[in-house]
């Protein structure tokens, strides 16, 4: 074998032993608790930190919070997939809630939306910092549509640049029907079930009148939901919201004119005017992360973390995906925005 091979052979071996003694050493922890022992020592501590960005008043503080990607739980800790992490920024929201120093949030959104429950979640978890009186500015970057705008609806100011896509106000629930290629193909779907509607939505069959109804009062409802949140959090009257919520997306002139933002500027100047219109021009401004080592994003450690159970694998990534979104078979509703 030449040194290649050698080197993978070495890599593989040592990948077994450590693997071995880290799992005899260390028992399984579950995925959201902090790490410690051996574990800690390798990863890190898996817990929320913070760190300072620009140094200030300690006593009133900004923070800054960022949502990046498509909102939906697909696990949490330093092992989750790259890019938005729910758990973690639920946790994030929760922190500040506890803490009497923070006195204004930044919150920075490029998300074309995502899950009904999890944009839910976070308007929650938002609305209690609100009842601290603590001020909430959001700067939409390239998206914030559908599930982006929901979670940004409340915020006492919204900034978007003009080439933010942002609007997308309603509800999704998409999937296929098979049930014509079936005929053609000579199968027959054989599906025994206790009652007319117990698979309402199935791609096996002809969608019936009463099965249209249903999911469509099921849609509507969440949209209703969504109109309520946009109506309060921009007071502005349900039928006046109604007029723009058709579905469709705005850049953030448009938005501006119909009032689903407050202000045209990127996250520095919106940065700007939370610290002048909140009197927080001397406030230190931080930013959360979690604890975790180098050695913890890096293949071996990677691979480690797989065998101890502490990251899941590829295949229970992709599972959890679908759990979240849906599939054709069992779609889900979503304030999600997925043209181009």
């Amino acid at each position: 074998m030449n040194t290649r091979r050698w080197v993978a052979v070495a890599i593989a071996v040592g990948l077994f032993i450590f693997s071995g003694i880290a799992v005899l050493i260390q028992p399984k922890q579950e995925e959201s608790d902090a790490l410690s022992g051996l574990n800690a020592l390798l990863y890190g501590t898996n817990e929320l930190t913070e760190y300072v960005v620009e140094p200030g008043d300690e006593q009133r503080r900004i923070a800054h919070l960022y949502v990046e990607g498509e909102i939906s739980d697909t696990g949490s800790s330093l092992f989750a997939t790259e890019g938005y992490n729910h758990q973690v920024f639920l946790e994030q929201l929760k922190q500040i809630q506890y803490d009497p120093t923070i006195a204004g949030v930044l919150l920075e959104v490029n998300s074309p939306g995502g899950g009904v429950y999890q944009s839910a979640e976070i308007a929650k978890e938002i609305r209690k910092i609100q009842e601290l009186e603590v001020p909430i500015y959001v700067t939409m970057t390239q998206m914030a549509a559908s599930g982006g705008y929901y979670i940004s609806a409340s915020a006492d100011k919204i900034f978007a640049t003009d080439e933010t896509v942002t609007g997308s106000i309603g509800v999704i629930m998409s999937g296929v029907n098979y049930a014509g290629l079936f005929e053609k193909l000579g199968i027959e779907d054989a599906t025994y079930k206790s009652g007319a509607l117990k698979d309402v939505g199935s791609g096996a069959r002809k969608a019936t009148a009463e099965d249209k109804e249903v999911l469509q009062t099921f849609v509507n409802n969440s949209y209703n939901r969504f109109v309520k949140v946009v109506s309060e959090g921009r007071q502005m009257p349900e039928d006046q919201v109604r007029k723009i919520a058709d579905g469709r997306i705005y850049d953030g002139q448009q938005a501006l004119d119909n009032g689903l933002v407050d202000a045209i500027g990127f996250p520095e100047e919106a940065l700007e005017a939370l610290r002048t219109e909140q009197q927080l021009e001397n406030a230190a401004l931080i930013e959360y992360e979690l604890s975790a080592t180098g050695f913890a994003n890096t293949w071996f450690g990677s691979k480690l973390a797989e065998v101890q159970g502490l990251k899941p694998s590829e295949s229970s990534r992709v599972l959890t995906i679908l759990e979240s979104i849906g599939t054709p078979d069992a779609p889900k509703p979503l304030y999600y925005y997925g043209g181009e």
